[in-house]
């Protein structure tokens, strides 16, 4: 018998390891490895410890988080927050062998309802997943791309100006600007994660804020700005930064649209990694020409 339940804090390390298991089965059937060394106990121990705070925090601030259980096992889970008037599934995955028993259409009746102006997703390709959105009302309107490469120090020539900064109520205020100016709404509560998280930089021209980013040794993003042109510097800038960090590789979470991004990436020697994803919703919605995605990309 499959029972539903809302999920807990409690339940993170067994959702965890639903999503590792689905991701796995799917680069087996897609011949493209969705996370590098899976397969190794060691390397699944770390790649848990580095991503259990981003785990926690989807947790702590989702709206709908639900889990499914076969005779008291569980099977499935899905996860969406609410950031304004925007819902964003930010995890749906089902373990091999229960994907075609109803099971991901429960979660996603539960987890992610069209009880908002807006809603949205970062999917994997798999169409079996995609269609089971399709179902829900959202629908692909961009691809993202993961570049990726061993970091080197570079010159970097920009009249920006480029401090590190916190997540302070004048900081949030900056950030809320720039995040409806780019994206549609607010998202203060991920801020602060994130600049607890990683180091939060703020990029000025003329004592005015026009973008801001974030860099971790492990993970990179998300950055926004006002003027697309700014990325090539602000991605020297970050490569520089993951070189000091002592980082074997940097990558970026990067919209297909965001042809400035990608045209600096190229020239740097990136390398295309991993699989494509798809941003769905209801219709086309903000200038992602601006940004590049929060690295894991379970978030926008």
């Amino acid at each position: 018998m499959i029972t539903y339940r809302r999920a807990t804090l409690e339940d993170n390390f067994t959702s965890f390891n639903i999503c590792r298991a689905a991701l796995e089965d799917f680069s087996k059937r897609s011949g493209v490895q969705a996370i590098t060394g899976a397969n190794d106990p060691e390397t699944r121990e770390k790649l848990w410890e580095t991503r259990k705070p981003f785990w926690d925090h989807l947790a702590n601030t989702s709206d709908n988080f639900w889990i499914a259980e076969k005779d008291g096992e569980a099977i499935g889970y899905a996860r969406s927050i609410l950031r304004g008037n925007h819902r964003e599934l930010t995890e749906f995955f089902v373990l091999p062998g229960s994907q075609s028993a109803g099971v991901g259409r429960e979660l996603i009746q539960r987890a992610f309802p069209d009880d908002v102006p807006h809603r949205t997703i970062i999917a994997t390709p798999d169409i079996r997943a995609q269609a089971r959105y399709l179902k829900s009302g959202v629908y692909p309107f961009m691809t993202e791309f993961y570049f990726e490469r061993t970091p080197e120090a570079q010159e970097v020539e920009t009249d920006l100006v480029i401090d590190l900064a916190d997540a302070s109520p004048a900081s949030l205020e900056d950030l809320g600007r720039i995040d409806l100016s780019i994206l549609g709404f607010r998202r203060d509560v991920d801020h602060q994660f994130l600049s607890n998280d990683r180091s939060l930089y703020f990029y000025k021209r003329s004592g005015q804020m026009v973008g801001y980013g974030y860099i971790k040794r492990d993970y990179y993003g998300p950055f926004a700005v006002l003027e697309k042109d700014d990325f090539p510097a602000i991605l020297a800038h970050t490569e520089n930064e993951a070189y000091k960090l002592g980082a074997t590789a940097v990558g970026f979470e990067v919209p297909t649209i965001n042809s400035s991004a990608i045209g600096h990436l190229l020239k740097r020697g990136y390398r295309l990694e991993g699989f494509l994803g798809s941003i769905m919703s209801e219709k086309p919605f903000g200038k992602f020409e601006n940004y590049l995605l929060t690295s894991p990309p379970y978030i926008l």
